[in-house]
């Protein structure tokens, strides 16, 4: 499984895109209930797009999935991939990262 960063950004005024966010969620749900999704939100201050972090076995598969996502179907924002190695993380995302080696702790000493 490879691991993503995908950054939203907002090609259309916020009225638009908050109009289209209950579409947007039951799209998150999905990826949520598939277990491709850790997290996800919008970027706060100022609100000009938002983050997700993903898993899949390909980007193209990510972006397939993506196509049918409704900010992107609507015109309302354009969406970038960054692949990258989660090597350090809690371990109580162990499960969800699973195929990702994990950096040895360090021993006092």
């Amino acid at each position: 499984m490879k691991h993503f960063v995908v950054e939203a950004t907002y090609s259309a005024p916020i009225e638009r895109v908050r109009e289209a966010t209950a579409r947007h969620r039951e799209w998150l749900d999905r990826g949520y209930e598939a277990g491709l999704f850790l997290c996800s939100g919008p970027k706060t201050n100022p609100p000009v797009g938002g983050y997700l972090v993903a898993r899949a076995e390909t980007i193209e598969v990510l972006q397939t999935m993506f196509a049918e996502e409704p900010f992107n179907k609507e015109g309302l924002a354009t969406f970038t991939f960054t692949e990258f190695n989660p090597v350090k993380r809690q371990g109580w995302t162990e499960e969800w990262f699973g195929d990702a080696p994990a950096l040895a702790p360090l021993k006092a000493g």
